[in-house]
């Protein structure tokens, strides 16, 4: 009988997300393929750096100690990428000489991987390779395009989740209701539907596998009173009161509890980000992305009506939408206004 993934915590993670590929996407662009190709031959050896998610992927994986056996583990990450097998060699060595215990792969040759996100049972797959992400989404599938800035992973094993609610863990109806109706009928809505939970939003199992793993902690604790549970996730969503009790109803009807929530009724939220300090932090609004990407590894989930059809846009477009936005104070943060559509630029194949 094969390996059982499913039961368990699955992410897929590209190269570009779990290292930094700068100086080989450079070669890529400048001198093309092949070049890129002798690059990464004559790299082989030497270990890439830390990317955004480094930090994320390493502290999930420190918490297989809590499963019952080594051969049983709670956690699988898989790397995915679109590497060929012969460049990602470099990818697999450097991931041996951080000491991660990754031990699946997928190459794909200049393909995209998304398409084994089902197969492969991953809760989350990463990548820099935003086209990639959003043909994923646009499949129902659970993805994010992490955005370029590497934080140094700080010593310790705590890990620390932020959750987007709108458009992330629920879906978008509560968004679209206001884009339709105003906010007007969107207070309506929420109070007269306040018991009624949301459907799922494409990083709901994500949230709910991490859950399994809190409830692990807590019986380690009550058997062993000296462990301290690692995992905090917090929802941080432009959610105020009324609304938030229909945020509240959702979460309890999948059986999970997070473990603070902050509803800012439309204040930006890189100020909070700043002070609870996560190692990875979703939203589906890439304006509010981009600013909270200042302050923690930051990932966009171009999910539902706010991103459909919408291409990555520059920084420079995405500073005029944020200045431009004028959010109701109990509204989603999605329903800010949509994003401009600015093609993206191509990238090495070792997304």
């Amino acid at each position: 009988m094969g390996y059982d993934l499913s039961g368990r915590l699955v992410v897929g993670v590209a190269s570009s997300a779990l290292f930094d590929l700068t100086e080989s996407d450079r070669v890529f662009r400048t001198q093309g393929e092949a070049a890129y190709r002798d690059f990464q031959e004559h790299h082989r050896d030497d270990a890439l750096e830390p990317g955004v998610a480094f930090g994320f992927v390493r502290r999930l994986l420190a918490l297989n100690d809590l499963a019952p056996s080594a051969d049983d583990p709670l956690v699988e990450v898989i790397v995915m990428s679109r590497n060929s097998p012969e460049t990602g060699l470099r990818v697999m060595r450097s991931v041996r000489h951080h000491d991660l215990p990754i031990t699946r792969a997928v190459f794909r040759q200049g393909r995209s991987p998304h398409e084994f996100i089902r197969p492969l049972h991953v809760d989350l797959f990463l990548s820099a390779d935003e086209r990639s992400v959003r043909d994923a989404v646009d499949l129902g599938l659970p993805a994010g395009y992490v955005l370029d800035r590497t934080f140094a992973d700080e010593a310790g094993d705590e890990l620390r989740i932020a959750f987007d609610f709108d458009g992330v863990l629920a879906d978008d109806s509560s968004e679209r209701r206001f884009t339709d109706g105003g906010l007007a009928s969107f207070r309506e809505h929420e109070e007269l539907n306040a018991d009624v939970p949301l459907g799922r939003g494409p990083l709901r199992d994500l949230l709910v596998g991490i859950h399994r793993i809190q409830v692990v902690e807590r019986e380690r604790q009550a058997t062993d009173p000296s462990y301290r549970p690692r995992v905090h996730v917090s929802l941080v969503t432009a959610r105020s009161a009324p609304s938030h009790e229909r945020a509240v109803a959702t979460l309890s009807s999948w059986g999970v509890a997070v473990d603070d929530a902050f509803f800012l009724g439309g204040v930006d939220k890189d100020g909070v980000l700043e002070v609870l300090r996560p190692h990875i932090f979703f939203d589906d609004q890439r304006a509010v992305v981009e600013a909270a990407r200042r302050v923690a590894p930051s990932v966009h989930v171009p999910y539902g009506e706010l991103n459909r059809g919408v291409l990555p846009a520059d920084p420079a477009t995405d500073a005029r939408r944020a200045a431009a936005s004028d959010a109701p104070v109990d509204a989603p943060v999605g329903a800010r206004g949509a994003d401009a559509a600015v093609p993206p630029a191509p990238r090495a194949e070792d997304e």
